[in-house]
């Protein structure tokens, strides 16, 4: 018999804790792409510091662009002590608004995260302090 997997909603903020940008080709002020090691700090549902994110950015102007990454999470969700990787994509405008959806890496979940399953979103904003999330997830077991 296989267990029934409920839905539940984690939400909470994050705060960029660091993030470091480097050209990888292109010019500057048109389309070039760029990497960035990013750390980012989570409270909420989602309790973690220090994350590790990698991102591989487009530009296609000096301010617009999207984006793809990874992100190993580790700490807790809802109580539940573990890591996974989400996999982010992206984009931002010239306001300085990005947009991001992302998804649990499927079968990377460890502790009591293993199964981990989910997605999510968040809107960052120029001037915000912290960035809203919001992770719709399930785990196995």
């Amino acid at each position: 018999m296989t267990k029934q997997h409920t839905t539940d909603t984690a939400t909470g903020t994050f705060t960029f804790a660091g993030w470091d940008e480097r050209p990888v080709a292109g010019a500057d002020g048109g389309a070039r792409i760029a990497h960035a090691a990013v750390s980012n700090d989570y409270t909420g549902a989602v309790e973690a510091t220090g994350t590790s994110c990698e991102y591989t950015i487009a530009y296609t102007s000096e301010t617009v662009g999207t984006f793809v990454g990874y992100e190993f999470v580790d700490g807790t969700l809802a109580g539940r002590s573990g890591s996974f990787v989400i996999e982010q994509r992206g984009s931002f405008g010239a306001d300085g608004t990005i947009e991001c959806s992302f998804t649990v890496l499927p079968g990377s979940g460890t502790g009591d995260l293993a199964g981990l399953t989910g997605a999510g979103s968040f809107t960052a904003r120029s001037g915000q302090a912290t960035t809203p999330y919001s992770l719709a997830y399930a785990v196995a077991g």
